[in-house]
């Protein structure tokens, strides 16, 4: 984990996955669909991602879940 200047945590794609407990292409549907952005970590091809952007997004797939309007993920990210 390492930590921004403004004192957010950035989180690996594999750290990332873990909090929000979904598969590796999924988290890059979040990215490509504009629901995570991602961060170029240095002249490294590595990706970092917010922990404060992805609490959000686990807070608004709860909310959504208890509303029922979010459709499961599985429905949405084609298997590769």
């Amino acid at each position: 984990m390492a930590d921004a200047p403004d004192g957010d945590e950035f989180l690996t794609a594999t750290q990332a996955c873990a909090l929000l407990d979904v598969k590796l292409a999924t988290l890059y549907a979040y990215v490509s669909r504009g629901l995570v952005k991602s961060y170029k970590q240095g002249i490294r091809r590595q990706r970092l991602y917010r922990k404060s952007e992805l609490e959000e997004l686990l807070r608004v797939r709860m909310d959504a879940h208890e509303a029922d309007d979010l459709p499961a993920a599985s429905s949405w990210v084609g298997e590769r």
